[in-house]
């Protein structure tokens, strides 16, 4: 009977080169996302009541945390898991860690770091055995690769745990300074070991989703922010235009994200595939620190000017979102396919980037600096979609 069991209900999971070709993003993928919404809403909370340059690098490093956090719970199910009650029960023992670091994470810069350190250690080292148990599965080919990913792993949750003992006011910035070594080197073992081994790590369909649905997890954060920011003021006609037009801002990100990078998929070598995975972090964490921002805009909206801080905050969100999403989208088949629309689209968005940090220098009200930044990003999909009528076969631009 225990044998039974496991065969039907507890298989290991699934070996590198076991892709699922045509799979679908499932239900359980998408409830594991929606714990992110609280942690990410929690970090935003801490900025939009902090906004400095330190707010902003306490809100950087933390943020990064949980991306990779996310990140590497999305890759083993996406490459790993099944549909069996083996997969079920470890997606739901990281989303109870997950709603556990939730309530330490508004406070992680400060008087919760310690208990943030350890939840988030448990859950990284939780994430490490699941990838042992991939490596346990694997072909020789396959092994070597495995294994860094598992040592840089295990070195990371060691780091998380020992940063308990750091004092709090270095303790973010280890966290930071760990999560950039993380990055660069996953980035260089991806692509050592395809160079080496000749391996091919492709990007599905269903991972190109997950990216998607995470971009708009944080564009939620936008909602939430105009949200807070409404309800901690009277709500007069000015605070209400205000909002809305914060509202619009997030709508303006979404369409540009959509439209220009999500569901496309990036070029088939490993340089250009972990650009597309680690370029969508910044992106995610700019939309995220808009609406931090938005709480501030709106709680000002009767002012004559809107706060120093948060103008630069805003703005500074804005134009490193849309520099980085010119980057993600150099790493696109459809750049090279589609160059008569791509080309001119970086190079708009470029421009736009610097109008979005001159508003942020002008400071107007809120409510009027909210409809230039509106403008600028109108402007940006109205000359794509001008572009893109004039192509000699318009469909063939579009989303695959």
């Amino acid at each position: 009977m225990p044998s039974e069991f496991r065969r039907r209900f507890w298989l290991p999971p699934r070996a590198h080169g076991e892709v699922i070709e045509d799979r679908s993003v499932s239900f359980l993928e998408l409830f594991y996302d929606l714990v992110y919404v609280v942690v990410v809403a929690q970090a935003a909370h801490g900025l939009a009541h902090n906004i400095s340059w330190q707010g902003v690098v306490d809100f950087a490093a933390i943020f990064g945390l949980i991306w990779l956090g996310w990140l590497n719970g999305t890759l083993y199910y996406d490459l790993h898991g099944r549909e069996d009650g083996r997969t079920r029960t470890m997606v739901f023992a990281q989303m109870l860690l997950l709603a556990w670091l939730a309530v330490y994470t508004e406070g992680a810069p400060t008087e919760t770091g310690e208990e943030f350190a350890l939840v988030y250690g448990i859950f990284m080292g939780l994430l490490t055995l699941l990838w042992y148990g991939v490596r346990r599965q694997d072909s020789d080919e396959y092994n070597r690769i495995t294994a860094q990913y598992i040592g840089a792993s295990v070195v990371f949750t060691a780091v998380m745990f020992g940063t308990i003992w750091v004092p709090q006011g270095a303790r973010v910035w280890v966290w930071g300074g760990f999560v950039l070594l993380y990055i660069v080197s996953g980035m260089v073992i991806v692509r050592r070991e395809e160079t080496i081994s000749g391996i091919d790590f492709d990007t599905t369909d269903s991972l190109v989703e997950r990216f998607g649905l995470f971009t708009i997890i944080v564009l939620g954060e936008v909602v939430v922010g105009v949200v807070d920011g409404l309800g901690s003021t009277d709500l007069t006609p000015i605070v209400v235009v205000t909002g809305m037009l914060g509202l619009m801002i997030g709508f303006a990100f979404w369409w540009s994200y959509f439209d220009f990078v999500g569901r496309r998929h990036p070029r088939a070598n490993s340089l250009d595939r972990t650009r597309w995975i680690f370029g969508h972090l910044p992106v995610t964490l700019a939309i995220a620190a808009a609406g931090a921002a938005m709480v501030s805009m709106v709680e000002h909206a009767t002012d004559d000017h809107v706060p120093a801080g948060t103008a630069w905050l805003m703005s500074g969100a804005i134009a490193a979102g849309l520099l980085w999403l010119v980057l993600v989208a150099r790493t696109l088949q459809d750049y090279e396919r589609v160059p008569e629309l791509y080309g001119p689209i970086a190079g708009t968005l470029t421009a736009a980037a610097a109008l979005v940090l001159f508003i942020g220098w002008w400071q107007p009200a809120p409510w009027l600096m909210l409809l230039a930044l509106l403008v600028v990003l109108a402007g940006t999909w109205f000359t794509a979609a001008y572009r893109w009528m004039h192509l000699d076969d318009p469909e063939s631009a579009l989303p695959a």
